[in-house]
């Protein structure tokens, strides 16, 4: 059965858009590690909340990726820009529509 995560993060004020274009910016590859949806969101209920929608083939499929140096990278270059406020729930995905 696929893994999904839903997961939450707090940028500090004024760093959204630029933690958001990081986490795009990351996307090359993903594919190939085993990730069928990745997608980034920006809450509507404020101006720094940040959410990420991930499906992958396996969980092991997800570990891996973090390992990836795109992943990496783009971890070291967004954390400063975070508050530490972060909230993450596991599932395991039942289908939907693009799977």
């Amino acid at each position: 059965m696929a893994y999904g995560c839903l997961a939450s993060m707090k940028t500090r004020p004024g760093f959204r858009e630029e933690v958001v274009s990081i986490l795009l910016s990351a996307v090359g590859g993903l594919r190939e590690a085993g990730c069928d949806i990745y997608v980034v969101g920006r809450s509507e209920e404020d101006d720094t909340t940040i959410w990420v929608t991930e499906v992958w083939k396996t969980r092991e499929h997800h570990d891996a990726s973090l390992e990836l140096p795109g992943a990496k990278e783009a971890i070291g270059r967004a954390m400063p820009m975070l508050t530490g406020e972060f909230t993450k729930q596991e599932v395991s995905v039942a289908g939907g529509l693009g799977l």
